[in-house]
């Protein structure tokens, strides 16, 4: 494996990736702190679709595609050394509806009047400002060795990653399916997630990396009244009781698949007097193993029965477990430990949290690795302690910038492992790597 497909032949390459990659840290710094003061929701990330594309044309790529699936922005560029493998980099772009808690002078302030459900203040809480800044720093680096880059790059800014409103398509599966992979086609895609992990450290895991979501919609639906008279209708906010028998699905399904199911938002049409039609709950379903649907649609519509109502159950932008396989964290093993150094690779325990690049990894193959971005070291569990009073919700040290940026010049495969073909169902841990490969995390 070579360093982001640069040819090794010649002297110093790892060097002058690294010295570039230092050239332009100030300049990654300034994009994230742009970005995190400016963030979009999902769908709505117009202006940073333009300031990516702005940049990207800059460095005059072969091509600078727009527009997919809403603002997703592909750059291409296509190495002047002979080869015929395709990498693909991606980022995604939008950011949370939640309010930004960082604390620091580029904290945000935006508020979005227009979002569904909205007026809400929104903040790149989960790091995409990252992710976005990293990337561009990666093609600014990459397009600087382009006499030296056999086969071709790809670097995919996505949006929607967090999810499109109910109403609406995105995010990477509408990327996929608007051909933004079709010419050229990638042999594999590499993808990061910074996490609270100590800076520099880079986790990685053989199986599912994160795990598989959808969204669920249960809707109650009874007879409305006024509440003078609850006997003359249908109360369907007691029906709300499938709330309690959540708990109950754990017990039916395996205690080595991790499954959780989580209801964080109820509306209901009524008023103070008035007994409403319906109530709805908004939950997600996160699982290790994608199953356990029929279970909740049973729950759901025998507890609303109970009460004289009905439930339907709607599940609702399905997203598959991030996977990698073992052969492509063989394959990722000597240049990740090249970048950060052996004592900074760990092994990252199972999560449930969930990535839509799986949609892209589980396609074309590829790996997708934590970096850790915190002021922090591990407790005796593996949990992240921070070790400075600055680290704050949405602050990430500069040094992890330059070290992710690193990682995108550096740390991808260049061509498929030997007979992998886009791996599904899950692993079992490093154990299949052989011992003193990569260092498990304390826990």
């Amino acid at each position: 494996m070579s360093s982001a497909g640069v040819d090794d032949g010649g002297a110093g390459v790892h060097e002058e990736l690294d010295r570039r990659a230092e050239e332009v840290a100030a300049q990654v710094v300034a994009w994230r702190r742009h970005l995190h003061r400016n963030p979009e929701l999902p769908n709505r990330e117009a202006e940073t679709a333009r300031f990516v594309t702005d940049h990207l044309r800059s460095l005059g790529l072969d091509e600078v595609r727009t527009g997919i699936a809403g603002h997703g922005v592909v750059g291409v560029l296509r190495g002047a050394s002979p080869g015929g493998r395709v990498a693909a980099l991606r980022a995604d772009m939008d950011a949370l509806p939640v309010q930004d808690l960082c604390g620091e002078e580029f904290a945000s302030d935006v508020v979005d009047a227009a979002c569904p459900g909205g007026p809400s203040p929104v903040s790149h809480a989960c790091g995409h400002d990252c992710h976005t800044a990293m990337l561009m720093g990666a093609a600014t680096v990459l397009a600087g060795v382009r006499e030296r880059l056999p086969g071709t790059v790809l670097f995919v800014f996505q949006p929607a990653e967090e999810g499109p409103p109910v109403t609406e398509q995105g995010g990477a599966r509408a990327m996929v399916e608007a051909g933004a992979f079709t010419d050229p086609v990638p042999t594999m895609v590499f993808g990061m997630h910074v996490t609270p992990y100590p800076k520099g450290y880079v986790g990685l895991r053989v199986g599912n990396q994160y795990g598989a979501s959808t969204l669920v919609k249960i809707v109650i639906t009874g007879e409305q009244t006024h509440g003078s008279t609850p006997w003359q209708g249908i109360d369907p906010m007691p029906a709300g009781a499938v709330l309690t028998g959540i708990g109950q699905l754990y017990r039916q399904v395996s205690a080595f698949d991790a499954i959780t199911v989580s209801v964080g938002h109820v509306e209901d049409v009524g008023r103070f007097n008035i007994i409403g039609r319906t109530v709805t709950l908004w939950g997600t379903v996160r699982c290790a193993v994608e199953s356990g649907h029929a279970r909740g649609a049973t729950l759901a519509e025998h507890s609303a029965q109970a009460y004289g109502a009905t439930a339907s159950v709607a599940y609702l932008q399905p997203v598959p477990p991030v996977h990698n396989s073992a052969e492509w964290v063989e394959a990722g093993l000597p240049t990740i430990r090249r970048v950060v150094g052996e004592e900074r690779m760990v092994e990252t325990g199972a999560t449930l949290g969930y990535d839509d690049v799986s949609e892209f990894v589980n396609r074309f193959g590829g790996l997708y690795v934590m970096l850790g971005v915190q002021d922090a070291s591990l407790d005796a569990d593996g949990r992240p302690v921070p070790t400075a009073a600055r680290t704050r919700s949405g602050h990430q040290p500069q040094p992890a910038l330059l070290r992710g940026r690193r990682h995108a010049a550096h740390g991808r495969p260049t061509a498929r492992p030997h007979g992998v073909r886009p791996p599904h169902g899950r692993g079992a841990g490093l154990g299949r790597l052989g011992a003193g490969r990569l260092r498990r995390a304390p826990r």
